[in-house]
């Protein structure tokens, strides 16, 4: 699908889209603390739908509720199904497969997209010794689980993705783990286990006592409650609400709503950002309004938070300056090598990025074109396009537009909504 974006201005009040990474999390502790319970704003993406999937494939019953909310029965990890399908979700895939591990059937994962290419050789090397039996395509999906898993102390490295120890902290929860410890070396996006450990509190697991985040150490005792209902509040997005935040800063003035600045998600840090760029930003706490202002290059570390690297670009783009972005090496492994797609997608709109080592460089205030660009099937090399495109001389046409399915569905109906000219073809439906 392609997508036209004609340069203009936003006005407009707009809800930020529900967290994925809430979301999805959310799916899955509601899994294994059994028992019933209730989602409140759940998401519709592409990555929401395939957590959904799994847990009904993993033996839990899923029901939308009148109000728009979910409720998940479940009795634990009980699979009805010989596989299971992520999708293109790469925390679906890293988070489930210990989940999955809990059980002594054989269970079949797969996944679609740039999922397959992307290497899972931490499965291969720590579950054998939790007792799991792992068959895998030389490190890369499918892979074949059999378990059941049982705690035991090991030491992960943490250095490619937080995303493996959220599932090894939700399925040692399941399996009440006592007296053992995962220890990290290298933990790279600690907000995300953050937000994991909120979740698993919120949800009444047991939750490990966490020593500087090197390791985390779960104690006998403490079992969750059964019988007792649980519900959560899917959060609102900051990655989706970067690009509405970067694209009111350049095309504004706009109001964003749902985002909580206390929130733990990672991405909340794009708030920095537009305050080092002189972005026009108030915040208060229901709403974060934005306006233009005459932005300038700036200085960030998106170790942590390396989903932010794109609507940073389409941020930096307009900052007069050069604008050094930290944290290049964590883009290799994502939905396309981020580093290199930003350099080339942004350099046909004339954004000159350089890339050294983990450093970004990107040289921002000369004037941003109107092209013809593609997303390489990334959901959010899409949306840093489109934002780029706000105020770009000329229109912007983006090849494979809908990638953005994956985290925001309803983003190009948002940017219509607060006056954007987006123009889809006729096979794009908003529902």
């Amino acid at each position: 699908m392609k997508v036209t974006i004609q340069p203009g201005d936003l006005t407009g009040i707009i809800q930020s889209p529900a967290s994925k990474s809430s979301m999805q999390r959310a799916c899955a502790a509601a899994l294994v603390a059994k028992g019933i319970s209730e989602i409140i704003n759940p998401g519709h993406s592409n990555d929401d739908k395939a957590a959904r999937d799994i847990v009904s494939r993993l033996g839990a019953r899923l029901e939308d509720q009148p109000d728009g909310s979910l409720q998940i029965t479940s009795e634990g990890v009980k699979p009805v199904a010989p596989f299971i399908d992520c999708g293109e979700s790469g925390l679906s895939i890293r988070m489930f497969t210990p989940i999955v591990a809990l059980s002594k059937e054989e269970v079949t994962i797969k996944g679609s997209g740039s999922l397959v290419t992307r290497p899972m050789d931490f499965f291969d090397e720590i579950l054998p010794h939790l007792g799991v039996k792992v068959k895998s395509n030389q490190g890369k999906l499918p892979l074949v689980i059999q378990g059941p898993l049982k705690p035991a102390d090991v030491t992960v490295d943490g250095s490619l993705s937080s995303q493996f120890l959220t599932g090894l902290l939700l399925a040692y929860a399941a399996a009440d783990a006592s007296d053992v410890a995962i220890k990290v070396t290298n933990l790279k996006s600690r907000p995300y286990i953050d937000l994991t450990l909120d979740v698993m509190k919120r949800f009444g697991l047991k939750t490990p006592e966490n020593r500087n985040y090197e390791e985390f150490y779960f104690k006998a005792g403490n079992v969750y409650d059964e019988t007792k209902m649980q519900r959560y509040t899917v959060e609102g997005d900051w990655s989706g609400g970067a690009f509405l935040l970067v694209a009111g800063a350049i095309a504004g003035p706009i109001t964003v709503r749902g985002l909580d600045i206390a929130s733990t998600q990672a991405d909340k840090a794009i708030v920095q950002a537009l305050m080092s760029a002189n972005a026009g930003i108030a915040i208060d706490a229901k709403e974060i309004k934005l306006h233009p202002a005459d932005l300038n290059a700036f200085e960030f570390d998106a170790t942590d938070c390396p989903d932010l690297f794109p609507p940073l670009v389409a941020l930096a783009s307009y900052c007069k300056g050069e604008t050094k972005i930290k944290g290049v090496s964590r883009l290799a492994h994502k939905e396309s090598d981020r580093g290199l797609t930003l350099q080339d997608e942004f350099g046909k709109m004339g954004v000159e990025i350089h890339l050294e080592g983990d450093l970004m460089r990107v040289i921002g205030g000369k004037g941003v074109k109107g092209a013809e660009v593609s997303s390489r099937h990334d959901h959010r090399i899409a949306m840093a396009c489109a934002v780029a495109a706000l105020k770009a001389v000329g229109e912007t046409t983006i090849e494979h537009a809908e990638a953005v399915n994956k985290s925001y569905p309803d983003f190009y109906s948002d940017l219509k909504q607060l006056g954007g000219v987006v123009s889809l073809n006729h096979q794009f439906n908003f529902s």
